[in-house]
């Protein structure tokens, strides 16, 4: 694709994640009825105070799905320290051998998730954004209330729940397998979308995000992909044929 088309794809995909903020803005119920299907609601002790609920998200505690989440949540962390390297030894054999179009889409993805994951999502949504995550909130047995995504106003203090982490983290490794030969990315682009979607879903099942959440965090790494392919390029490899 050449920069054109990445500038268009950016700006719907952008365009998109307006759409799904503005979406959960007018109907918040979407993100608390979706919610309530992963919660075991329980019987409060004597000590509760009148109209606490009280209950759990019994996925959150199961061994192996606990085990799946360690597991998805290192795996971008092991991508990129595979990036650098590869970035390290193509640095090294500057000269004849210098592959300038794999650095290049080297700096591509350490970019996005720079800019994506790590910046946009860590550093300030969820450190700013005040969004209590659902087992925080009143109505699956927290203490504060629930706010609606994109709403800035909610008692979280910081690592909050407004966007997801790891979503946006999953959505980075379908960016990341661009740098495999043609054959070998088709034969895992089913297996890593999948591992992305069924991370994200994670998050909700566990109780630790709104379904909001993991739909923005996963595309807002995807909308800062196709920005800086927009503005830089992205040089295909020569096993892999330009669209």
């Amino acid at each position: 694709m050449d920069p054109f088309t990445w500038r268009h794809l950016a700006i719907v995909l952008f365009l998109l994640w307006l759409a799904i903020l503005a979406l959960f803005r007018v109907f918040p119920s979407l993100d608390v009825n979706l919610q309530h299907l992963f919660f075991e609601p329980s019987a409060c002790h004597l000590s509760s105070v009148a109209n606490q609920v009280c209950g759990e998200f019994p996925y959150a505690d199961k061994t192996l799905y606990v085990a799946l989440r360690r597991l998805f949540y290192y795996m971008p962390f092991a991508a990129a320290f595979f990036l650098l390297w590869r970035l390290v030894l193509a640095l090294q054999h500057h000269g004849a051998t210098y592959d300038r179009a794999s650095v290049h889409r080297i700096l591509i993805l350490l970019a996005t998730l720079a800019l994506g994951p790590v910046l946009l999502v860590n550093v300030l949504l969820k450190a700013f954004s005040g969004r209590p995550r659902p087992y925080q909130t009143e109505l699956f047995g927290g203490d504060s209330p629930f706010v609606a995504a994109g709403d800035f106003s909610g008692l979280c203090r910081a690592n909050c729940s407004f966007v997801s982490g790891e979503a946006a983290g999953g959505s980075w490794l379908l960016c990341f397998i661009l740098l495999l030969p043609p054959p070998i990315r088709n034969a895992v682009l089913p297996a890593i979308l999948a591992l992305s979607l069924v991370s994200a879903a994670m998050r909700v099942a566990f109780g630790r995000h709104f379904l909001s959440d993991v739909m923005l965090g996963w595309l807002s790494t995807l909308v800062i992909f196709t920005v800086l392919c927009a503005a830089y390029g992205w040089p295909w490899s020569r096993t892999a044929p330009k669209p």
